[in-house]
């Protein structure tokens, strides 16, 4: 699973959460993949992720080092910010591992880098 789909993925399907996001990552195998960078992509990227939320993934991971906790203003011309963003957000994959909910501690299994989401009957 890579970061941007941690970003946007939240467990509010669940009966009794109200907001569910961010989970909380719980890794047992990340793997670095190398992934082509586009900065016209990245740029477009930018503006629809929870950068507070991507930084703390990150952080909890161990691969914050080089990541700035807020974006830059100019953060469309900054090639060196890009590269950081694109290396967070597409060559970081967690392969086993659990996202556990925020409120209720309910535990989403990653598996084979796939998160599974699927809530049993009763938690719907």
């Amino acid at each position: 699973m890579k970061l941007i789909t941690h970003n946007m993925l939240t467990s509010k399907s669940i009966r009794s959460v109200n907001v569910g996001y961010p989970l909380i990552i719980k890794a047992i195998d990340i793997k670095l993949v190398d992934i082509s960078f586009n900065m016209e992509f990245m740029s477009k990227l930018i503006p629809k992720i929870d950068w507070p939320v991507l930084y703390e993934a990150a952080d909890s991971l161990g691969h914050s080092k080089d990541l700035p906790k807020e974006a830059p203003e100019n953060y469309e011309s900054n090639e060196d910010f890009l590269k950081k963003a694109h290396h967070a957000l597409l060559e970081i994959d967690v392969i086993q591992g659990d996202l556990v909910c925020p409120e209720s501690g309910r535990k989403f299994p990653i598996s084979n880098g796939i998160p599974n989401m699927l809530l049993n009957e009763d938690e719907i």
